[in-house]
């Protein structure tokens, strides 16, 4: 079991985190300043040591050195997220900005303890890859190393492009919409990267006041604007040698969008203020929801810097492409969330209905919160679809509302069976009578509106057909 020692000087946050990782079966220590933490134990026995970055005394840098090489997570605050990069050029292994979610902080713990766990069994990889064929299917179906949970065809492609790309020292732009999951996917390339020692910064651009987003991103000199009494590096400078993670950059400025171009062409910073530049050796990885291409047209982005961008770009597809992933995902949600808060719950036939026909507008980020707040909720043993709160159509159908559906034909070679699903019985009826129905005819008989039956037909490859009375 993993002993983890945690420097926190605010006694509930301390507490609350010691039950969090002795839920999860970490054996914990705590301490309420470095000078307590030296006087109460030996550092360097401890597995990982998470710590606040502000402690009453010594800061919680100090315990970099006293660990000993062990690894050590720094939590800050938004506001001290510059200092909590500092604090990662004098060797912290990661940061973590408070408040953080307890989700957040599981993920980053464990994987520091795998990688940490990985670099000690480096010297017998040769001997794991002789498993061969056998042990490479086991990566592509687990998708370990990579770190999403799904096995559709559009994310296969996207993890084999995943390990061929992050080895490169490539520009990425990765396209998809809110909420897909794009910080994981740029998580993964850094990972898997020559790169991966080095610090990954993730930078949302929407997140930043435009008056601060170059200040934030190249740094400042003393004196360069009112209130910077002190100058200080940016994150593109904290990401020297390593990777930096732009989300959702089809926000930042167009006078950031320069400085950026300069930065992905020369190799080279400056910082606001200053007449001197700076060589930087940084790999840049971005993520939009939106078209940059077009923007580009309309002159809200620049095109030099979209071309830039576009060396390699990955497509993540929403939720509502990916197929039986979406039940796969929910199930992972439901499974982290009953052991977050020591529970035993499961989702009930019309939960997973709903879950597999809703369209998930807000991507995975959607579906985790919708199973969030149904567990907390749910004062029995089955989550039912209403708790998942979501706002579904497709709710009112039942699979006993297709086989009585008025004129429905009794076709032998498309009869619907017993264990056909919801979207075979919707696919059944369409096909059977979109030849002799109007688009609002067919909604209307399977209790939906027209647009839902036109995202339907799309999701499940359903083309509509204009000839006829059926063109309506």
């Amino acid at each position: 079991m993993p002993h983890i020692l945690i420097v926190e000087d605010e006694t509930i946050i301390r507490s609350a985190l010691r039950r969090l990782l002795e839920r999860n079966q970490y054996q914990v220590s705590e301490a309420g300043s470095v000078q307590e933490a030296q006087e109460r134990f030996s550092i360097p026995n401890f597995d990982l040591i998470v710590s606040d970055l502000r402690l009453p005394g010594a800061p919680g840098t100090e315990l970099i050195k006293l660990a000993e090489g062990k690894p050590v997570l720094i939590m800050t605050s938004y506001a001290s997220l510059r200092s909590a990069v500092d604090s990662m050029k004098m060797g912290a292994v990661d940061y973590i900005a408070k408040p953080f979610d307890h989700d957040e902080m599981l993920q980053a713990v464990a994987r520091i303890l795998r990688d940490r766990q990985e670099a000690r069994q480096a010297p017998s990889a040769p001997a794991s890859a002789a498993t061969g064929r056998s042990s490479e299917k086991t990566v592509d179906n687990s998708n370990g190393e990579i770190g999403i949970i799904g096995s559709c065809p559009a994310m296969l492609e996207l993890y084999s492009k995943i390990r061929k790309v992050a080895p490169t020292g490539s520009n990425v732009l990765i396209q998809g919409e809110s909420g897909t999951g794009k910080e994981l996917v740029a998580r993964a390339l850094h990972n898997l990267s020559k790169r991966a020692k080095a610090p990954l910064i993730s930078v949302n651009c929407a997140a930043i006041p435009e008056s601060l987003i170059e200040s934030e991103l190249f740094g400042h000199e003393k004196g360069a604007f009112t209130g910077a009494s002190a100058g200080r590096a940016g994150l593109v400078e904290a990401a020297d040698g390593g990777t930096l993670f732009l989300d959702e950059i089809g926000e930042l400025p167009l006078e950031a969008q320069a400085r950026l171009l300069r930065v992905l062409q020369e190799g080279e910073i400056r910082r606001v203020g200053s007449v001197q530049s700076q060589k930087v050796d940084v790999r840049l990885i971005a993520a939009t929801h939106r078209d940059l291409k077009s923007l580009a047209k309309v002159g809200q982005f620049r095109e030099d810097l979209y071309y830039r961008l576009h060396v390699i770009a990955l497509k993540l597809p929403s939720l509502r492409e990916r197929g039986s992933d979406v039940s796969e995902i929910a199930h992972s949600f439901l499974k982290r969330q009953c052991t977050r808060m020591d529970r035993d719950l499961h989702f009930a036939p019309d939960a997973e209905q709903a879950i597999r026909h809703y369209a998930w507008p807000g991507n995975v980020r959607e579906l985790e919160n919708a199973i969030e707040r149904a567990v907390i909720l749910c004062e029995s043993t089955t989550i039912s679809a209403e708790l998942l709160g979501i706002d579904i159509e497709l709710d009112d159908l039942d699979d006993d509302d297709f086989p009585g559906l008025p004129g429905q034909a009794s076709s032998t070679s498309l009869e619907p069976t017993e264990d056909l699903s919801l979207e075979d019985y919707f696919q059944h009826f369409v096909l059977e009578h979109q030849d002799h129905m109007t688009e609002t005819e067919l909604a209307r008989k399977l209790g939906i509106s027209r647009k839902c039956l036109w995202e339907r037909r799309q999701r499940l490859g359903i083309p509509r057909r204009k000839t006829g009375t059926a063109a309506g």
